[in-house]
């Protein structure tokens, strides 16, 4: 009767003694050498190695931003809350609190003003606060609280607080993102209560307590900012207001820890759910803004595009804006400058004080007016939904002319002030009449390289929006806070009501021919410009720019009505042409002031490009040195170019693995160029745009450095299944460098190439998305199309066009590379081993019968290994993470090579090159599994080192490593698989092969799955060594009985 179970061709055996060696392979010597090569995969590694140095090259040197921050200065002073303790939260002994005083400014530790919560990053120091907290008390002291209209419209200083989260790391380990988040969740309600502490404040009593504070996050103290609110310990409308500055909030920046996907997944599903609320009180983020400020192509640690916000929150409620659009800023920065550079202090601190109103309960002004206040200082002012405040003020100002004026510029003309002063007497107004409504789309500009005065005020140059006044005796000084009566002796006169044009001033980065950054605005006075849509002027008759220079200057003005047919060309070609042929146009002389390029195709973060402007001959002399703006509306990301000529144009437009906008929108603009050029040069200008391939390779870097953690296992999986194939058709277990060769030429060309055809259909899957997307959100809502919403994306490459389906390939061949030179890597280490073994245990010792035997592979009993089996599982189950275990496994598995090794050597047996072929194989496997792990472990060691030792439930799953352990200790004994040549052989087929799958398809969104389904893959295998047929009753009570005192214990090398 057949024995039941798995049929084997034979049992487990050890290692072949010399009765063996009549057996030998008859397959060529080849197949067991295990530095074999073949010159195919040589041709494959130098290709993919030549790919990945141009890739590395290009990131390194190639289209890279200018580095402008200035360096802040300050003199800080901490306060620690060491009230703060396990009465207040579980955390107290991981974690404090401090407050942030400038030293020489402001040392009183009583809280006085408004509650702001500085939350570091990953590995951050509660002590980059200190740039924030010192500008903060500097402009109050300074400017502030000596300007009474600020006091009344409740501004008081800003109380900076801190946390010390002992550099915790928190892109690697969801919990630990958690924990911090509780922390901070009583963190802020100790803080609200030292304001109702009289002993500790110092604020008016007449003032409300505070509800709120207002949150400051770097890098991933963004998103636990955001992770505070889903808390159960969060306190309702305690947060209204969150500036986050680098911090990756569409997606985590490494998925290697199953938590961290897990709690990224729940927060931004908690987000988008509330948001997507019909009415506001169903809404519990409705009075919250979120303003994500990212640093740029300079920021090598997490891409900015993770920095985006348009998956999450509605325009209404927060936006993201990079730091080359901050009006005087006007500079890309890295990861940590983000958090020092005076630039976006100022501009930071100053936004925050716009925003704060201490009369409220909640310390700052209602939702609206944070957004309006916020994108006044963060937003550049160009875009299509600034918001203008000429239509909503009042005529302040009485202008009376002339009857018999020559001011008025003809309709049609434009006004152009080559210096300011030439009077030297009274102001002199210049009047440009309003086109009539509905002649078409027309656009007022106005350019000039002086400051604009307000009302009132006394300097070069005013600019006002009139209409005429009724003339009715007694109203002027009634109605007008300010009279500018140009008139002089005449005896006829006009009156003109008008506004002042100052509060919408768009500040630029000056261009003449001696600049050369936009950020370099040191003694230099940026250009003022301004920019209404007719239909915003609807209630003016005229455009009053008013010379008010008491001598002669420099200054100059041009201002004019355009049509948009003038000013904006839309580029109507696709993707291939312009990679192809390039954009080359030519500007007409007679054009308007500005002109804005549009190039809808242009949207992929993927591309680089080479930009040329002609230089344009000028007889009178040139007012002005061509200004470009680079721009794309989804993230409100601008390059200002001064002086320019040649530009390097990069974009965080449509990047991988992105999620899709939170609502449905209209497809992206693509790339917009918008040039400033003298116009009365009357010359026309060529404009030539060429890809940058060279430059374009370095930005796949950092979008795509998780593949070469998942890409791998696609090869090695396909390699270890053709080695199980031959081993079960032939009983050779060729050598890991041989099934690569054999691979290079029969499975990865396929899988590789399947998978491109499946980033192609995935591709046109994600064009249905949208529609989908908005019948959802039409209809009641459908759970199931929001989750294909969100997740097709996350697949393969997470490309959106088809046009970049050639990665999978190019990735594929530099994989091969990085494979085979891990591969030889190991070899050369463990033959460099097994050379230092055999020299340290001399020959002389031993007899060459003695190297044939078990005993040789024998290092410790049965029994002691199942001892120390069960110590290790225990300890995992309560003290050390499972990671742990695994990075000693891979220490124990190198020693088995080694000595697996140096027995082939020795006795050049086929089955034990077999042996040391198939351990070296699960070697490679677990050496790539063992990036997934080391994060956790890292997070763990740093956990020890500042004595916290409270474990992690999810890192304590024995299952999760038992596999490893069992197989790992099996290998240490040296017994060989048995061949399966049963149909059971394909489940080892369909393990590896779901295995390669899911690391080119899933890979990257979820790394952490990896390494259970090599768990999977390592139980399987120890089925098939201690399968029904070999494994009896009388084996076990082996086991459980003394050592037997012929086996020799030997140390490990």
């Amino acid at each position: 009767m057949e024995k039941e179970g798995l049929a084997m061709a034979s049992p487990a055996k050890d290692i072949s003694p010399d009765s063996m060696v009549e057996r030998q392979s008859k397959r060529p010597a080849q197949l067991r050498n295990p530095w074999a090569c073949s010159p195919y995969t040589i041709v494959a590694t130098l290709l993919g190695f030549a790919v990945l140095l141009v890739m590395v090259q290009s990131f390194l040197t190639r289209q890279l931003d200018t580095k402008g921050c200035e360096m802040s200065y300050m003199r800080p002073a901490f306060a620690k809350f060491a009230d703060f303790d396990t009465e207040h939260t579980r955390f107290a002994s991981k974690y404090s609190l401090y407050l942030y005083r400038e030293g020489g400014v402001d040392e009183d530790l009583r809280v006085k003003g408004v509650p702001v919560l500085f939350i570091p990053g990953n590995a951050g120091s509660y002590k980059q606060v200190r740039p924030l907290g010192g500008e903060a008390a500097t402009h109050y002291h300074n400017v502030l609280r000596h300007d009474v209209t600020a006091n009344k419209a409740g501004k008081r200083s800003l109380d900076f607080f801190t946390v010390d989260f002992n550099e915790d790391i928190t892109a690697f380990h969801g919990q630990t993102l958690l924990d911090q988040a509780e922390y901070l969740n009583d963190a802020i309600t100790f803080i609200l209560s030292l304001y109702h502490t009289p002993a500790r404040s110092e604020r008016d009593p007449d003032l409300p307590d505070p509800t709120s504070v207002i949150i400051v996050g770097h890098s991933m103290g963004g998103v636990v900012a955001r992770t505070m609110l889903t808390m159960p310990n969060y306190q309702s409308n305690s947060i209204n207001t969150i500036i986050t500055l680098s911090a990756p909030h569409a997606r985590p920046p490494v998925s290697f820890d199953g938590d961290i996907v897990r709690t990224y997944k729940g927060v931004n599903d908690y987000w988008r759910h509330a948001y997507s609320q019909k009415w506001a009180i169903d809404n519990p983020l409705w009075h919250v803004t979120l303003i994500s400020i990212a640093g740029g192509g300079l920021d090598t640690v997490v891409p900015s595009d993770y920095a985006s916000l348009a998956s999450l929150v509605p325009e209404t409620h927060g936006f993201t804006v990079f730091t080359s659009s901050i009006p005087s800023v006007w500079t890309g920065m890295d990861h940590l400058a983000i958090t020092w550079c005076d630039q976006v202090r100022k501009s930071i601190v100053r936004a925050l004080y716009d925003v704060t109103d201490v009369s409220r309960p909640t310390q700052t002004l209602p939702r609206a007016e944070r957004m309006r206040g916020f994108k006044k200082w963060f937003l550049t002012g160009l875009e299509d939904t600034a918001e203008k405040t000429l239509p909503h003020t009042e005529p302040k100002t009485l202008l009376t002319l002339e009857d018999n004026s020559n001011a008025i510029i003809p309709p049609g003309e434009r006004l152009v002030l080559r210096s300011l002063g030439r009077t030297k007497q009274k102001p002199k107004p210049y009047l440009l009449p309003v086109p009539p409504q509905g002649e078409g789309k027309k656009r007022f500009t106005l350019l000039t390289n002086e400051r604009l005065d307000s009302t009132g005020e006394h300097g070069k140059l005013e600019v006002l929006f009139c209409s005429v006044f009724p003339l009715q005796a007694g109203q002027s000084a009634a109605l007008f806070s300010m009279n500018m009566d140009l008139s002089g002796d005449s005896s006829g006169s006009t009156r003109l009501a008008c506004k002042n044009a100052a509060a919408d001033v768009i500040a630029l980065p000056s261009s003449t021919r001696e600049s050369t950054f936009a950020f370099n605005t040191q003694g230099v006075a940026p250009f003022s410009y301004l920019q209404y849509e007719l239909e915003d002027l609807a209630e003016h008759q005229f455009v009053a720019v008013v010379d008010k220079s008491g001598e002669h200057s420099t200054g100059w003005v041009v201002a004019e009505f355009s049509t948009s047919s003038e000013s904006v060309y839309r580029v109507n070609m696709g993707l291939r042409r312009l990679l192809t042929t390039g954009l080359n146009m030519r500007l007409p002389a007679r054009r308007s002031l500005t002109t804005e390029v549009k190039i809808p195709a242009l949207h992929s973060s993927l591309l680089a490009y080479k930009l040329h402007i002609g230089k344009q001959a000028c007889d009178m002399g040139e007012l002005f040195a061509p200004l470009l703006r680079q721009y794309i509306t989804d993230v409100h990301e601008s390059k200002f170019f001064v002086n320019v000529k040649d530009a390097d144009i990069n974009l965080h437009g449509v990047a991988p693995y992105m999620p899709p906008p939170f609502l449905a929108k209209q497809p992206s603009n693509g790339l917009s160029l918008q040039l400033w050029s003298d116009p009365t040069c009357d010359s026309s200008v060529e404009i030539t745009l060429r890809v940058d391939l060279l430059g374009s390779m370095g930005k796949l870097w950092m979008r795509y450095r998780i593949v070469f953690a998942a890409f791998p296992l696609l090869v090695v999986a396909l390699v270890l299944r053709q080695q199980f194939r031959v081993y079960d058709e032939t009983g050779v277990f060729m050598s890991f460098a041989e099934g690569l060769n054999e691979c290079v030429l029969s499975s990865l060309p396929f899988a590789l190439a399947a998978l491109t055809f499946l980033s192609i259909a995935l591709v046109g899957a994600q064009r249905q998305t949208p529609s989908v997307a908005q019948r959802s959100l039409k209809g009641t809502g459908s759970n199931v199309t929001d989750l294909f919403d969100y997740t097709n994306h996350e697949l393969l490459l997470g490309s959106e066009d088809t046009f970049f389906c050639f990665l999978v390939p190019v990735f594929g061949l530099m994989c091969i590379g990085i494979c085979v030179v891990v591969n030889y890597v190991a070899l050369g280490i463990t033959s460099t081993l097994a050379l230092l073994y055999s020299v340290l245990r001399s020959s002389s010792s031993q007899n060459d019968e003695a190297k044939r035997t078990p005993g040789a592979f024998a290092v410790t009993s049965t029994r002691q290994r199942l001892i120390t089996t069960c110590i290790l599982l225990s300890l995992v189950s309560t003290v050390i993470p499972y990671h742990f275990a695994y990075m000693v496994l891979c220490i124990v598995q190198i020693a088995t090579c080694v000595r697996g090794y140096r027995l082939a050597s020795d006795t050049r047996l086929d089955t034990n090159y077999n042996f040391y072929n198939y351990a070296h194989s699960i070697l490679i496997l677990m050496l790539w599994i063992l990036p997934i792990n080391l994060p956790v472990l890292v997070v763990w060691v740093r956990n020890l080192a500042v004595h916290w030792l409270t474990p992690f439930s999810s890192h304590h799953n024995i299952l999760s490593i038992m596999p490893f352990i069992m197989l790992v200790e099996t290998l240490s004994t040296g017994r060989m698989v048995p061949r399966v040549q049963s149909r059971f052989h394909l489940f080892t087929n369909v393990l590896l092969f779901s295995l390669a799958a899911y690391a080119a398809v899933y890979g990257v969104t979820y790394a952490y799955v990896l390494h259970h389904l090599a768990n999977i893959l390592c139980a399987w295998l120890v089925i098939l060594h201690f399968d029904a047929s070999s494994f009896s009753a009388k084996q076990i009570s082996t086991i459980l009985e003394t050592i037997d005192p012929d086996s020799n214990v030997k140390k490990r090398p």
